[in-house]
């Protein structure tokens, strides 16, 4: 890429990337992408607005607040958005296919791994380490997300009733996310103040530059980015059956109650109401793919988790994970491991298509959304509710990591899940207790915490 330069710094004008660059830059940023959201958002507005100025501060800021009004992972969503914008739409596949594959490929990997050696001792007490990690790492983002949702009491009673609704009355998530939208969305209407909107903001100092797609703006040389009825229309008609029509043909061929259509209908249902990340879906999932389905058994869920922190790309990955182990225990006419590698891909493909069509379909119109209030509040609710979803999963891998026995307790026609406490696994509590204080108290990283955990977990099992 060529600059040209002058005497303030500010006023570099870069010029546009050739899609084979920016293939490379997309490739790179799959790669790396760990560290969850904030990583992989820090990592693009590294490569893409501080060092290459593709675009510039506000246009990106202003792409990830769109994005944060979506279902599915934002940082995928905006790097879709952003490759859409400079190169159309195979710019927005590229972009998105790479932030998803290296992390897939290397999840399709563990899962294979698993399935093979689980039950080798060696690796059963790193898992036994990695279960008590994850559990520090899901309480560190239930206080991450609710310090940047909890702002005022109307919040904190939204996260609460979502508590109260998910784990005592065992309401689905999707009604949660639904009600909690609705109430935003009310609460925009007579109490605006408290349901304001918030969304990322420039950071204090920050240079004003065009980058490479605001000259494109100005140029006139986006106009794929203008609103069109029409071209909405071909992207409903195009997507749609792209997305759920592989659903469909599996229900035909393979009859309602197989494996092939649970996933792909369940997780198809998941990509429409994945608000506030995938630790906020988790619980849902966690609870319907070992109480409902039978997919796997409570601790599995626990590794799966721990393995999905540890690879690059969204974390929503781990669906993945659950999908190899149901079809691989269900494979029908086929081989197990060949069973679990389609049922992964499929799941890969009704979890992501969706977010492919939510920025081609939505992205021309995101000047207009940007100022909706109404939609801002509606997404302030369901993010405060996504703090007591995540509240539960951490409450439900707590359960099912220190304890070896959960029962449900049935009481005034509630039947809220219980441990044994004579059950309690006393190593299990030590290292996830040891694991919270490395990461809360020395603000030790995710990865370096599983690591020592799993290390941990070995040294444990060869003692006693």
């Amino acid at each position: 890429m060529t600059i040209a330069s002058t005497s303030d710094d500010t006023h570099i004008s870069p010029s546009a990337p050739t899609f084979a660059e920016a293939t490379r830059v997309w490739a790179k940023v799959g790669c790396l992408s760990f560290g969850g959201p904030a990583g992989q958002i820090a990592l693009m507005h590294k490569e893409l607005v501080e060092d290459r100025r593709w675009i510039g501060e506000q246009r990106f800021l202003h792409a990830l607040n769109y994005c944060m009004l979506l279902p599915g992972p934002e940082a995928q969503q905006l790097a879709v958005y952003i490759g859409w914008l400079m190169h159309r739409t195979i710019g927005g596949l590229v972009a998105g296919l790479l932030f998803i594959l290296p992390g897939a490929l290397v999840m399709l990997g563990l899962s294979l791994l698993y399935v093979l050696y689980r039950q080798v001792p060696l690796v059963d007490a790193v898992f036994f380490g990695v279960k008590a990690a994850v559990l520090a790492v899901v309480i560190e983002a239930c206080l991450r997300i609710s310090r940047r949702a909890l702002k005022n009491r109307a919040m904190v009673m939204i996260a609460i009733a979502a508590f109260v609704g998910i784990y005592l009355f065992k309401i689905p998530f999707p009604i949660i996310i639904l009600a909690a939208g609705i109430v935003g969305w009310a609460g925009n209407r007579y109490a605006p103040a408290t349901f304001a909107g918030g969304g990322h903001a420039a950071k204090a100092g920050a240079p004003e530059f065009k980058g490479v797609v605001d000259l494109m703006f100005e140029r006139g040389e986006l106009a794929h980015a203008t609103p069109s009825g029409a071209r909405a229309l071909q992207t409903v008609a195009i997507w749609l059956p792209l997305w759920l029509g592989p659903v469909a043909l599996l229900w035909l061929l393979t009859g309602q109650a197989s494996v092939w259509t649970h996933l792909g209908g369940f997780f198809s249902t998941m990509a429409v109401v994945t608000f506030g990340g995938a630790y906020a879906v988790l619980a849902y999932v966690a609870q319907a793919a070992v109480e409902s389905f039978g997919w796997l058994a409570p601790g599995e869920m626990v590794d799966g988790l721990g393995l999905a922190e540890t690879t690059p790309g969204p974390l929503i990955l781990v669906l993945q994970f659950v999908a190899f182990l149901a079809a691989y225990r269900a494979p029908g006419v086929f081989d197990p491991l060949l069973a679990g590698c389609l049922g992964a891909l499929l799941t890969l493909w009704v979890t992501f298509a969706p977010c492919f069509f939510w920025i081609f379909l939505g992205a021309p119109y995101v000047e207009a959304l940007r100022g909706n209030k109404a939609l801002a509040a509606a997404l302030t609710a369901i993010t405060a509710a996504v703090v007591g979803v995540v509240m539960n999963l951490a409450l439900w891998f707590a359960l099912h990591v220190v304890f070896r026995e959960v029962r449900s307790v049935s009481f005034l026609g509630l039947s809220p899940d219980m441990p044994v406490f004579a059950s309690v696994d006393w190593q299990a509590a030590l290292l996830s207790i040891a694991a919270m204080i490395a990461m809360l108290r020395f603000r030790v990283g995710m990865i370096p915490t599983l690591a020592m955990a799993a290390l941990a977990g070995v040294v444990l099992r060869m003692a006693f």
